[in-house]
């Protein structure tokens, strides 16, 4: 699965469409009364005859299916999952603004982006159900608005960090101790991969553009939670002098270094995986759905003899996570109780009694402390599920609006525009689509 973000004519579509058509007239002006009253919910309960509806992406549609079989099983109710045409975060807020909905969904649980659905006016409030406590550190951060949580999270981000070749790093005399403490010093180990073999040191791949952000936002790790603050408040600018610098040594020491492959201009996602796997590069800056495209064509001890795994951010060696859309469900205000209900408890099914099995079947890390990891996976996913816990969030977890940065590094990269521009598109951008929100300061 791929990194995008709504483009900025879709966002401002979003909001305004949901602003004015998305609100459930059955819903109070209380955004917690939908949990008055309510008792616990017993996972297991009988639901004959209740069907529940709930929206995927077309490339996530099978993603609850061990779920949804376990639940129907246990309960009696059936669940239809109804697969949305991409762009999914573009044409699920047109459906809800259409007056359509689901019971459940799949949304990306990140201050960036589930704001599109109005969560106050359209989702239940998901505060005081069992499975909250029972989350990680860094999952609980997540599906949290205004301090109340509208998303379960039912699978951990992703991780941000750099996959190496070890036959590479072989050859070039990188051992373990020598891995980098930070940005500059991943540079450095980049130029020792260039100097020593016949690799290129970074695969990038500007042909599908989305991965180019990743370089960019490594070294953003430093700025404090007051900054972010202030950029959402509209008093700090992407124009800000360590943004800039952020972008130009990607251009300067990265990419006119030649430290990227030849065709990085026109490099692909999937280009990436063969690149890194042949040794023809010896570094891939890159999220975890680059690991589920090497899990798909290697075993786990391919990849364990091949394939390294380390974090790294601008000051230090520190992972970076990355919310996406199967990490968060939503359950829908429909005015219809019996629906609520069982939408509640297929949640509290999911992250309880079922959650060691489907993340069994799925071969993923936990999102519980308390429920081990299956065994089985490769030691690069080991790596992240341990790095996790002291990550740091992308801007996509940060900053109310997430840019198209992507687009305008891409643009950067062709000859279209200089550093300064790219922040300054940023910053257009950035301050349109919160303005569209209604967000202070804009």
């Amino acid at each position: 699965m791929n990194r995008r973000v709504l483009p900025a004519l879709a966002l401002i579509c979003a909001a305004g469409l949901a602003a004015t058509a998305c609100s459930d007239p059955t819903a109070g002006d209380d955004a917690g009364s939908d949990d008055a009253g309510r008792t616990a919910v017993n996972p297991t309960a009988r639901l004959d005859g209740v069907k529940l509806t709930m929206w995927t992406a077309q490339n996530t549609v099978n993603a609850p299916k061990q779920v949804i079989d376990a639940f129907e099983k246990a309960t009696g109710a059936q669940v239809d999952t109804q697969a949305i045409p991409d762009l999914y975060e573009q044409n699920v807020p047109t459906k809800l603004a259409s007056g359509d909905r689901p019971d459940l969904m799949f949304w990306q649980p990140s201050i960036s982006t589930l704001p599109f659905i109005q969560p106050q006016q359209n989702l239940l409030t998901l505060d005081g159900e069992p499975w909250v406590s029972r989350l990680g550190e860094t999952e609980k951060s997540l599906g949290v608005i205004d301090g109340r949580r509208y998303a379960a999270i039912v699978t951990s981000p992703a991780m941000l960090g750099v996959y190496y070749n070890k036959d590479v790093f072989r050859q070039a005399g990188i051992a373990e101790k020598d891995f980098p403490r930070s940005y500059d010093e991943l540079l450095a180990l980049g130029h020792k991969v260039a100097d020593k073999t016949d690799a290129a040191a970074f695969y990038e791949a500007g042909g599908d553009k989305w991965p180019l952000q990743w370089q960019m936002q490594v070294q953003l790790t430093d700025l404090d939670r007051q900054w972010w603050a202030d950029l959402n408040a509209g008093k700090k600018k992407w124009t800000d002098p360590v943004v800039v610098g952020a972008i130009k040594k990607y251009k300067d020491k990265l990419l006119g270094a030649g430290l990227a492959q030849k065709n990085y201009r026109t490099g692909t996602f999937t280009g990436q995986a063969d690149a890194l796997w042949k040794g023809e590069a010896g570094m891939v800056l890159n999220v975890t759905s680059f690991q589920s495209q090497l899990q798909a064509k290697y075993s786990t001890a391919e990849i364990d003899k091949r394939i390294g795994w380390f974090p790294v951010a601008n000051s230090s060696a520190t992972g970076l996570y990355s919310p996406d859309q199967t990490n968060g469900v939503v359950a829908f205000k429909t005015g219809d109780e019996k629906r609520q209900d069982a939408a509640r408890q297929f949640l509290a099914f999911w992250l309880g009694p079922d959650y060691p099995d489907y993340i069994k079947a799925m071969k993923i890390p936990s999102v519980q402390p308390s429920v081990p990891t299956p065994g089985g996976l490769p030691e690069t996913s080991k790596a992240q599920v341990a790095a996790l816990p002291k990550a740091i969030g992308v801007f996509q977890a940060k900053a109310i609006v997430a840019p198209d940065t992507h687009l305008y590094l891409a643009d950067m990269i062709f000859g279209k525009k200089s550093p300064q521009q790219v922040a300054q598109a940023i910053q257009d951008q950035f301050a349109q689509v919160a303005k569209a929100q209604g967000a202070p300061g804009f």
